[in-house]
């Protein structure tokens, strides 16, 4: 698919909210958050040629971004991590919820103790993808994926639970 750079650009504006999700799931830090966003823009960039316009422009930047994600995770834990661990409390802004960010803190180091399959069946399902979809996005069937979508679920709720957050 041929594409302009403000075209692209624009496109991944639009879905940035993937991006945020992917490195979301990966990485822990901020800096590391944006080193993941710049690799998979970088990867999405250098692989807009192969898409095809079959599926939706999401779908495929979810595919490029998981897999991006999933190689930068096993390079980041090759790394050896030579850098103190400094805490920075979020900017105080009016819309900023504490508790909210603490349930999503709680959700995503849950999701990061599951498996690679299941952490990408977790982020396209709550990113309201349709088993279908899910079905076409990692290569398996639509039963398989509502299968494994609720067998993701209650090991999440179980993790959750063991970290001690009540629903």
């Amino acid at each position: 698919m041929k594409i302009t750079e403000k075209e692209f650009l624009d496109k991944i504006n639009e879905h940035k909210g993937i991006l945020y999700k992917v490195t979301r799931m990966y990485c822990d830090e901020p800096e590391d958050r944006e080193d993941l966003s710049q690799e998979i823009t970088l990867q999405l960039w250098k692989s807009i040629d192969t898409f095809k316009g079959n599926s939706q422009f999401s779908s495929w930047m979810y595919r490029v971004a998981l897999n991006t994600a999933i190689v930068f995770f096993k390079k980041d834990k090759k790394r050896k991590n030579t850098t103190a661990d400094i805490k920075i409390d979020p900017v105080a802004h009016k819309d900023y919820d504490r508790d909210k960010d603490k349930q999503l803190d709680c959700f995503y180091k849950a999701i990061k103790e599951l498996n690679k399959l299941d952490k990408a069946l977790i982020l396209l399902y709550i990113d309201g993808y349709s088993g279908k979809e899910i079905a076409e996005n990692l290569g398996i069937t639509e039963v398989n994926a509502r299968v494994k979508i609720n067998r993701a679920k209650k090991q999440l709720k179980r993790i959750i639970k063991a970290q001690g957050y009540e629903f």
